[in-house]
């Protein structure tokens, strides 16, 4: 049997030692305490959308707001159809209407913070998605005021979350620090993967496991995760995220 103080060692290596890196890390660059003076502006990962003609599919992921950026991001939606002469965002927030249609710039900073890319698919394979990404968002039941809660969901990741279980196609796995992406949006405690290939579950999204190819494997322990990529081989940590391997090449 594992001591109390090996129990206490090992809690503090893999929970308290990442958080404290990343709240180190948050503070230093000077962005935590000015967020609503924090640039917004376009991050340049899109080209401009009248100028490129192919279908495009990304899902972006940002440190979020004040100190919940120690230890979550905010994961977004964008595409367009082939043709389209403007991209379409989704983020799902807890001002005005849940689900927010191009309230902000599609590969926008997050209130001064660059945005990493999760997914990115272009051309035919994007134009198939788009109307696939349509009919997820449309169905999605959780888009009333005061349906958002940031903690432990649904938040803008359970909605990421949900849209990935609705377009197997989509073949990703949100950052482990998007914190509230485990929680049973539709009320299941037990389902397959997002990717189809392993299988979650999840009490009220305060506990949860998560075994697949693509997912890896992961615990998560109110909202925190803790894991590690087989695939694409890198720790799963929280606040400080994946140490490794990119999850996207």
């Amino acid at each position: 049997m594992i001591s109390a103080k090996l129990s206490l060692l090992l809690f503090a290596a893999i929970v308290l030692a990442p958080l404290s890196i990343s709240a180190i890390a948050y503070y230093a660059d000077g962005s935590g305490p000015n967020w609503q003076l924090a640039d917004r502006s376009s991050a340049g990962l899109l080209s401009p959308a009248a100028a490129h003609n192919a279908a495009v599919v990304r899902i972006f992921a940002a440190r979020t707001v004040r100190w919940r950026g120690i230890f979550a991001v905010h994961c977004w939606i964008v595409y367009k159809a082939e043709d389209a002469r403007a991209y379409t965002r989704y983020d799902y927030t807890a001002w005005g209407e849940p689900i927010r249609r191009n309230g902000f710039e599609p590969d926008g900073r997050w209130f001064g913070r660059k945005p990493d890319i999760v997914f990115a698919a272009d051309g035919a394979v994007a134009d198939r998605l788009v109307p696939k990404i349509d009919a997820a968002v449309a169905a999605y039941r959780l888009r009333d005021q005061g349906d958002y809660h940031a903690w432990p969901g649904p938040n803008s990741n359970t909605f990421i979350a949900a849209v990935l279980d609705a377009v197997p196609d989509i073949i990703a796995s949100l950052p482990p620090t998007a914190i509230g992406k485990d929680y049973p949006y539709d009320g299941r405690w037990f389902r397959m993967t997002s990717s189809g290939t392993g299988l979650k579950s999840s009490l009220g999204g305060y506990l949860g496991l998560t075994i697949g190819w693509v997912e890896g494997i992961e615990v998560n322990f109110l909202g925190g995760v803790v894991g590690i990529d087989i695939r694409r081989p890198a720790l799963k940590l929280p606040g400080v995220g994946r140490i490794g391997m990119a999850a996207t090449t």
